[in-house]
């Protein structure tokens, strides 16, 4: 393997202890109570012996609660000693953290990571990495400082399952279970009405350009605003417009000037692109993409968009109206595969929604694209379209070995699915046929790739460098970081022995003129229950810090940047 590896450090990192949530209260929070502008005593620093600093600061405890929700995951459901699988020990915490290393000065702002926090209700567990009610950690920077807290998001279904110690909403691959068949019926009233859907906004969170921050899943009733400085949870997002539906794309593209989105039909395969303007909750309709095949669209986790076009896949795992009436899972939960649909790409124009370019392409799976840009030619023409994702070879297993009993009995097999940067050219000449190759040797990242990001003023543009979860084999999960070098096609490696890393988020320095000039940012949950905020430097990809959480924290998945004010 030709890529350059750096091994996570090893030793103890430090937290500081913290009082009791009565010394400070959300509502000082809210009333301008801010740890990180006390007066904190000078900053004492020393020099350990791997040239790492330790950072000691002496201030003031900060607000922890007291555990509200005892782990109670049974032994019999495989291997619990990864706390990666394990539900958080309690519903908040706050406190700052003790760096071991150094936080740049210009790194200000909030880190925001959404994910599942809790997966089971009493003495009953879920099924799969996405059925988890929905849990936010912060990383607030400023001064070198790191103020860590998380806190459960409180939806509905949260809020449901909390008072009656049941499963009350249908989650991504849970159904709550009907007394008799009467209920059972009103049940699947409910769903068609999407009334039983969850508003579990388990998935990502994302930061409007009017400033306000909101929790997503597939659903659109998952919309949900918070506060990104105390975590609470401030009520529904609820968009003013009539085009209904029930599921959007989780990703949404958000960019300071708008925020788009994919709504799929599922009674007239399709798909709708909109857009909604800053400042308000309502979405027009930009255009209308038919599905090419099949009985349903596909899957649309995410899209990719360039500087003046909206990509849609249209894969060929598709939603399944039988599966979701089932009060049971199938193999492929609410999808189903159907190759011979086969697979496509299609191409709309942002300004006048009219589709530019339809394609058949290689049969794909893919959860995240990366990020896409116009292929130009010598008088500026746009002669194609190159949209890159994480790709899983066509191979719809991935869904499978997500199941929280397949993550928690690992055995020290490599059973993680093959999977590898997806690249799709999409020709602008009239072709029928797209490519779908590798864009580097998957091998330079252990075959295994998820969870990217890339520098966000490169979005819809020709770009060099992500950031991923790779693997480093054997593994059943991604357990390295990784930076993938598009244009050398190289990889650089990070990895800790044990260890599984959250998304490697990427934050540019202010002023950078280089791509990589900027820090990434990853929690990760370490193999004797612990875990650690880590920052590597951006370009060379080494670690410059981390600092110790006092508990470990499951895993997470998507996040998002709040600069500070």
């Amino acid at each position: 393997m030709a890529s350059i590896t750096f091994s996570g450090t090893s030793g103890n990192s430090f937290f500081l202890p913290t009082a009791s949530v009565s010394h400070y209260s959300n509502q000082n929070i809210r009333d301008g109570f801010n740890p990180l502008k006390k007066n904190l005593s000078d900053t004492k620093k020393k020099h350990n012996g791997r040239g790492l600093v330790s950072t000691n600061v002496a201030s003031p405890p900060l607000p922890a609660v007291a555990p509200l929700l005892p782990r109670r995951e049974s032994s019999n459901s495989g291997d619990l000693s990864h706390v990666a699988w394990t539900s958080v020990r309690q519903e908040r915490w706050e406190g700052e953290l003790l760096v071991q290393g150094e936080i740049p000065l210009w790194l200000k702002g909030t880190y925001l990571r959404n994910g599942p926090g809790l997966w089971h209700i009493g003495d009953y567990n879920f099924r799969h990495l996405f059925d988890g009610y929905a849990m936010l950690v912060k990383l607030q920077f400023e001064d070198g400082r790191l103020i860590a807290g998380h806190r459960q998001i409180e939806s509905e279904a949260y809020k449901a399952a909390m008072k009656t110690q049941k499963l009350c909403y249908r989650e991504f691959s849970e159904v709550p279970k009907a007394d008799n068949f009467l209920s059972y019926i009103g049940e699947l009233a409910n769903l068609f009405s999407g009334a039983s859907l969850t508003d579990n906004a388990n998935t990502g969170v994302v930061m409007l350009a009017d400033g306000r921050v909101v929790c997503l899943t597939e659903t659109q009733k998952g919309s949900i605003i918070i506060d990104p400085t105390t975590l609470d949870t401030l009520g529904k997002f609820e968009y003013s417009d009539t085009l209904g539906g029930l599921i959007h794309s989780a990703h949404p593209i958000v960019t300071e000037t708008e925020f788009l989105s994919l709504l799929p039909d599922l009674i007239n395969p399709g798909y709708l692109a909109v857009r909604m303007e800053p400042g308000t909750n309502e979405r027009k309709v930009i255009g209308r993409v038919d599905c090419s095949r099949g009985p349903a669209p596909g899957w649309v986790h995410s899209f990719p968009v360039t500087e003046h076009y909206i990509i849609v896949p249209e894969m060929p795992l598709r939603y399944c109206a039988g599966n979701l009436l089932k009060a049971e899972p199938t193999p492929l939960y609410k999808f189903e595969w159907h190759p011979e649909s086969k697979a496509f790409m299609h191409v709309m124009c942002k300004a006048s929604g009219k589709i530019v370019a339809s394609v058949e392409v290689p049969l794909y799976i893919t959860f995240h694209f990366i990020n896409a840009y116009e292929e130009k030619d010598e008088d500026g023409r746009v002669t194609a379209v190159i949209a890159d994702c994480c790709e899983h070879n066509a191979d719809t297993t991935i869904l499978d070995k997500l199941r929280i009993h397949n993550l928690r009995s690992y055995t020290g097999q490599d059973v993680l699915p093959d999977a590898r940067v997806g690249r799709f050219r999409i020709p602008f000449d009239g072709s029928a046929y797209g490519k779908l190759e590798a864009a580097l040797d998957p091998n330079e990242h252990g075959r295994g790739l998820d969870m990217c990001s890339i520098n966000p003023a490169y979005l819809g543009k020709q770009y060099r460098y992500a950031y991923a979860c790779g693997a480093q084999r054997p593994c059943n999960f991604p357990n390295t970081l990784t930076k993938i070098d598009l244009v050398n096609k190289k990889a650089k490696n990070w990895h800790d022995e044990g260890a599984v890393p959250s998304e490697p988020f990427f934050v540019a320095r202010p002023g950078a003129t280089e791509e990589d000039d900027g820090v990434v940012i990853s929690m990760v949950s370490g193999k004797n229950g612990d875990g650690y905020a880590l920052l590597l430097d951006g370009s060379t990809f080494q670690e410059i810090a981390r600092a110790k959480f006092p508990y470990g924290l499951p895993y997470g998945l998507h996040g998002c940047w709040v600069p500070s004010k």
